[in-house]
């Protein structure tokens, strides 16, 4: 998924049900994140056992909803004490891989120097 680095993506921290679609996560966007679902935003949404990932947004005909499920491994989002954390298009191909960003991060710290070096 390509994805302009102007994109913003918002982390749900909740685990939310899976059984709301469309209407229910667009909902959840204007009422729990005091947000806009067709705001130009990407909304990240995980399941309670946490195998199971919905990514809502709004193109110019309507809403879009794209789902993904892990056949091993959970998502793990990173820890926050807010109900959304915004992340950037990386860090969601990170998730959608089933890694921790964490993972990332250490990853691009040991690359880092090396590079520099060159």
């Amino acid at each position: 998924m390509m994805l302009p680095g102007t994109v913003r993506i918002m982390l749900a921290t909740e685990s939310v049900d899976f059984r709301n679609g469309f209407d229910g996560l667009a909902a959840l966007v204007r009422e729990s994140l005091g947000a806009d679902p067709q705001d130009g935003s990407l909304y990240v949404f995980r399941n309670k056992s946490g195998d199971k990932i919905k990514v809502l947004f709004a193109s110019r005909q309507g809403l879009c909803l794209f789902a993904k499920r892990l056949e091993r491994g959970r998502f793990r989002f990173p820890s926050s004490d807010e109900a959304t954390m915004e992340i950037d298009p990386a860090e969601l191909a990170v998730l959608l891989e089933g890694l921790e960003l964490s993972d990332k991060r250490r990853r691009a710290a040991r690359v880092t120097p090396a590079v520099a070096l060159r």
